[in-house]
């Protein structure tokens, strides 16, 4: 009985000593994800790093490359993008970014590359030094259900570019934004914001022709 007893506690000891692997260990992605035209990557919940020898550090060091590159009609869901994010998500053309969350914004969380519509639904992103999403081309970008603190701006527009952008934000949650939440040098553009909880945020929109904003619904807390 005692021997029985001693082999049990043994073999508790190697359970209690076993190394332990996280269940959700990061996946490093050493060169750019590509998602073809109209398809769904579905990350299940994985948090995916760059390299960053072969992406970018994270850093606002221009020229880095994105974690995932969507083509246009692609959607990319339930994917945390980790640190270091590089250039986080392009887009080219049109795209769906479905409960995707950035926990540390690298140089940007998402470029629209060329024309399209950018549906971002759900999802959160979290200390972006400068902007969130970066528009670099005339289109529409909808941000619905969105959660995010400590930032620059939520969207910008390529700065000094006329191209007309539309920019939509309903349901959301914005906290500490040193800049504007909307932030545009283009006359035609547009902003809108409703039903949107916001806390210590320098000004909604920045740099908007007269009347091509507005906002309705919001609540400062």
């Amino acid at each position: 009985m005692r021997r029985f007893v001693s082999l049990v506690l043994f073999a508790a000891l190697v359970v209690t000593l076993a190394p332990v692997t996280p269940a959700h260990a990061a996946t490093v992605v050493n060169s750019t994800i590509v998602v073809p035209k109209g398809q769904v990557y579905d990350g299940k919940g994985q948090t995916f790093t760059a390299n960053p020898k072969t992406l970018g550090d994270g850093s606002q060091a221009e020229g880095q490359k994105p974690v995932f590159r969507l083509e246009a009609g692609a959607t990319l869901k339930n994917v945390i993008i980790g640190t270091p994010a590089a250039d986080g998500v392009h887009c080219y053309g049109s795209c769906n970014i479905e409960n995707v969350t950035w926990s540390d914004v690298g140089e940007d969380a998402l470029t629209l590359k060329k024309s399209g519509t950018v549906n971002i639904t759900g999802g959160a992103a979290y200390k972006a030094y400068d902007k969130v999403f970066q528009i670099n081309a005339a289109g529409t970008i909808n941000i619905k259900n969105f959660r995010a603190d400590d930032i620059g701006k939520l969207v910008r527009q390529l700065g000094g570019s006329t191209y007309k952008v539309v920019m939509t934000v309903d349901n959301c949650n914005i906290s500490n934004v040193k800049d504007a939440i909307l932030r545009t040098d283009g006359k035609d553009s547009t902003g809108k914001i409703t039903n949107t909880r916001y806390s210590k945020v320098k000004t909604l929109f920045k740099g908007f022709a007269s009347g091509k904003t507005s906002q309705s619904g919001n609540t400062q807390y």
